[in-house]
């Protein structure tokens, strides 16, 4: 099964050659890194792409901060809006028009058998300069349970319908979503395998819930706003998403966020400049306390130099205060401190007697009966009144 899904792409040098034509294929819809409104025809005030952000798999191969201790190396008021289970063309076309409004690009993860249904819809998503990614063959919820041999033919069947509905099958980007975000280690490890890179979701919208399109809206950019940047996960099949995906857009550029358009890293493109703490979900601060002690190397004290043991003089002695306050303090050692010390008036030492204590005087008959007789007599408290018996009176 897997030689037949692979068979257009051959070995992963072949894989990296193929995205290469993609990107050169669809380059124009691409963008540059200085992309922005300004560049979207007949949209003056269109929110624009602001950057494309180029990745390598093989060395980030998992991102998203809900699943995943790296994320993609995004700066504040960053977005990269990302849509599932498509194409369905009702929904899925008009999604597509709202984004070529606002000249936005986006990243699609496809399902199989929805681009064996609509093969036109996948080209669409390449044709407008979207990335299109995978989301398997047929979208069981239930990879966290797969084995191996079941999760084979759903991610190589998902790959090969999407890239036979495309013109051109190296426009297939090799990025890869797990329905639900229901990971398994033996869909990761598969995903691996291949070269894909796993993404999940900096943060939702719950569009995939019976919810209003304002609902969608409002969990969007709340949830943003709480991160400040990060990837949106939202779906291209749902009425409300339709509903809400122009006032996010709208929001978004009224806040000052800007899109970014992940692609491909390819041997002639390589990837952004990053730095690897870029891409921690939890990047280290220096307010932050270091978790661990830092290793003591160890120290051969057979082997090290000894020296005798210090003595008072090695430390010099202290000068007599000066005569005024504003003269100079003379500079360590100071040679009087021998002199003062010896010089110091000495207090005699304690006699034994101070701290003896007379023992106490043995109790008697006679002094047990004075005791008895002098302790005052305690009077038994006065019984409380009932109200029982008040009554009864």
């Amino acid at each position: 099964m897997r030689d037949r899904a692979w068979a257009w792409v051959g070995s992963t040098s072949s894989w990296v050659a193929l995205l290469l034509g993609a990107l050169t294929a669809v380059g124009s819809g691409l963008g540059s890194p200085g992309a922005a409104a300004a560049e979207c025809p007949g949209h003056p005030n269109a929110l624009g792409t602001s950057r494309v952000l180029v990745v390598d798999p093989q060395e980030h191969p998992r991102i998203g901060a809900m699943q995943y201790k790296e994320t993609l190396p995004l700066r504040d008021h960053e977005v990269v809006l990302t849509f599932d289970d498509g194409p369905v063309p009702k929904y899925s076309n008009q999604v597509l028009q709202i984004l070529a409004d606002e000249c936005v690009k986006a990243t699609f993860f496809t399902i199989g058998r929805q681009a064996k249904a609509d093969p036109e819809g996948v080209r669409k998503l390449a044709a407008a300069g979207h990335t299109v990614g995978t989301h398997s063959q047929n979208h069981p919820l239930s990879f966290n349970r797969m084995t191996l041999d079941q999760v084979k033919p759903e991610v190589d069947q998902g790959i090969a319908s999407t890239a036979a509905a495309l013109s051109d099958p190296s426009a297939l980007s090799p990025f890869f979503r797990v329905p639900g975000l229901l990971r398994g280690e033996a869909v990761e490890n598969y995903a691996g395998t291949l070269g894909l890179q796993m993404w999940s979701a900096d943060f939702l919208a719950d569009d995939w819930r019976s919810i209003s399109g304002t609902k969608v809206y409002e969990l969007a950019i709340k949830r943003l706003e709480a991160r400040g940047k990060g990837i949106l996960l939202l779906h291209d099949i749902h009425a409300r998403t339709v509903d809400a995906l122009p006032k996010i857009l709208t929001e978004l550029k009224a806040k000052g966020y800007r899109i970014v358009h992940v692609v491909a890293a390819t041997p002639d493109r390589p990837a952004t400049p990053t730095e690897p703490d870029d891409w921690l979900v939890h990047r280290p601060s220096d307010e932050t306390p270091v978790a661990k002690w830092p290793a003591i190397a160890p120290v051969d004290l057979a082997a090290a130099d000894t020296r005798a043991r210090a003595t008072l003089d090695d430390f010099g002695v202290l000068d007599p205060l000066p005569a005024s306050r504003a003269a100079p303090k003379p500079a360590w050692p100071r040679p009087a401190l021998r002199l003062q010390t010896a010089t110091a008036p000495a207090l005699p030492a304690p006699s034994a007697d101070l701290f003896a204590w007379p023992p106490a005087a043995p109790l008697t008959a006679q002094r047990r009966q004075v005791a008895r007789v002098e302790r005052p007599a305690v009077k038994p408290a006065p019984r409380p009144v009932r109200m029982a018996s008040l009554k009864r009176r």
